[in-house]
């Protein structure tokens, strides 16, 4: 049960509304750098905050779909069954065993 678009757009809206100064600077963007990238301000802009939440995920050595649950889960257990669940689909849709795969990622069974 990978993260939803759903449960991606509200983490995104989450993770903006926690970070001001991060929506101020979104807001502020040079439209010549959308215009030379050839993007809609708007496009620019969300490819922005797609690399800010990257970025944030990473900080925090996660990948971005685990910031995602992260954000959007009712608790924290919540958060672990539906990490763990992921990880399981991962680790069978890459043929890997679960303990090797566990083994690779430091995940505790």
């Amino acid at each position: 049960m990978a993260a939803s678009e759903q449960q991606h757009e509200q983490a995104l809206k989450k993770f903006l509304y926690e970070r001001p100064e991060l929506r101020i600077e979104l807001d502020n963007l040079n439209p010549l750098l959308a215009q030379a990238k050839g993007e809609t301000q708007a496009q620019y802009r969300d490819e922005r905050l797609h690399e800010a939440f990257e970025a944030e995920a990473e900080r925090l050595g996660l990948f971005a779909w685990e910031l995602t649950l992260q954000l959007t889960a009712a608790s924290e257990a919540d958060y672990q069954a539906q990490r763990m669940e992921v990880h399981k689909e991962v680790a069978e849709m890459a043929g890997m065993d679960w303990r090797e795969y566990c083994e690779l990622y430091g995940l505790s069974k």
